[in-house]
């Protein structure tokens, strides 16, 4: 990727005809995109089309009717994230998708699990309860010096007794962004399986699983990917599809073969539960499509730029800090400003038609300094924002 700072983003994208195609953009200054994206018409139209036909002929009968368009999702994310559509599960949620994975893996005492500090909370959840129930622990690999996981630590804590690497590719209150291909390489050198969370780099960035080299891997449909909420998806590589057992079955992850009997299927949809979001599952898919369709080496490019710009402008305004750690950074900035608690800067933004969010220290309490302990305000940028925005929203922010 090109320096950022020297990136002229205007020359990446038609951005006034992602804004034109972004409703919208016609009524907010939304920078608040890892939150919930703006979606595009295309996939307005699909969510709405398929509920209108629900409301005509039936829900079941709709989704017999939509079987192209449903089955069309998992190709879009196989062409996404460079793996086979057997790989690939679709669900709720990006919790959900990580919980099916993290909960089918088997721990035993002894058992370690090495984890960053960037994990989000309902993970660190996750693996706190599995430690209590089973006996296994959970050690935290330090950062290194620019904040982002140490890749020397982290082979140094290898043993024998690892059963699991996970990491957040980027956290929910940093612009950070973990070398998750480099801790895929020293997973796969070690012979330890990957579970890498993407929630917030699957759309902002290119996401390839054999590049990352990570055996599960997570996400959603409302941030970056611009899709419906109520959407997530799990990729699970082949070798490992049929070694983890769900942690829940039904009549879409396995068949009941005999009366006392069942077989759970060999593919990634093991992972998915029959009852689904159906509209949300096509518009999901429309979404990846227009993601593919401006090349996810722009979109990163762009977003990345904008970040960079953001950030910039940010660290020149008297009294706010900017605390995104890390070697590489993308279009989420966190900040905090003297003598405004955070919620306060969210409320006088809004009030101006501006979205951004917070963070609280719930969130990350493993995060050092003030990212794990102060909530932070997030803004987040994606390619339909312009430098125009970044000059108004910095304007807002500076007039007290």
């Amino acid at each position: 990727m090109r320096n950022a700072m020297n990136y002229d983003p205007s020359t990446c994208l038609d951005v006034d005809r992602a804004r034109a195609q972004t409703p919208g953009c016609a009524h907010v200054l939304h920078f608040n995109n890892a939150g919930a994206s703006l979606p595009c018409e295309s996939v307005l139209h699909a969510v709405r089309a398929h509920l209108e036909l629900e409301s005509r002929i039936g829900g079941y009968e709709a989704e017999a009717q939509a079987q192209i368009a449903v089955e069309h999702t998992y190709d879009a994310f196989a062409r996404l994230l460079g793996c086979a559509r057997e790989e690939i599960a679709l669900v709720e949620n990006a919790t959900r998708a990580w919980d099916m994975a993290f909960y089918s893996l088997r721990f035993a005492p002894g058992d370690r699990i090495l984890i960053g500090h960037a994990e989000y909370a309902s993970n660190v959840i996750a693996f706190l309860q599995v430690a209590q129930r089973t006996g296994a622990q959970v050690d935290v690999v330090p950062d290194d010096a620019s904040g982002q996981i140490d890749l020397a630590a982290l082979e140094r804590m290898i043993d024998e007794r690892v059963r699991l690497i996970a990491l957040t590719h980027i956290p929910t209150n940093s612009g950070l962004v973990n070398p998750a291909a480099a801790v895929g390489a020293i997973a796969r050198r070690a012979a330890v399986p990957f579970l890498l969370d993407a929630c917030q780099s699957v759309g902002q960035l290119p996401v390839d699983v054999e590049t990352l080299g990570c055996d599960m891997l997570s996400g959603t449909g409302r941030k970056f990917l611009r899709g419906p909420r109520g959407t997530g998806f799990l990729y699970v590589r082949r070798q490992w599809i049929e070694r983890l057992e769900p942690p829940f079955l039904d009549l879409q992850a396995a068949q009941w073969i005999e009366p006392a009997s069942f077989e759970v299927r060999r593919d990634a949809r093991r992972f998915e539960t029959w009852e689904s979001y159906v509209a949300g599952r096509i518009g999901l898919g429309v979404a990846v499509d227009y993601a593919l369709s401006w090349g996810l080496d722009n979109i990163a490019q762009r977003v990345t730029a904008l970040g960079a710009r953001l950030r910039a402008q940010l660290r020149d305004l008297p009294g706010i800090t900017v605390h995104d750690a890390g070697q590489v950074h993308c279009g989420i900035v966190t900040f905090t400003r003297a003598g405004e608690p955070a919620v306060a800067v969210l409320q006088r933004l809004r009030a101006a038609g501006i979205n951004v969010s917070i963070t609280n220290p719930g969130h990350a309490r493993l995060n050092p300094g003030p990212c794990g302990s102060v909530p932070l305000v997030r803004a987040s940028v994606h390619y339909y924002n312009t430098d125009e925005e970044i000059d108004r929203f910095c304007a807002v922010l500076a007039d007290r």
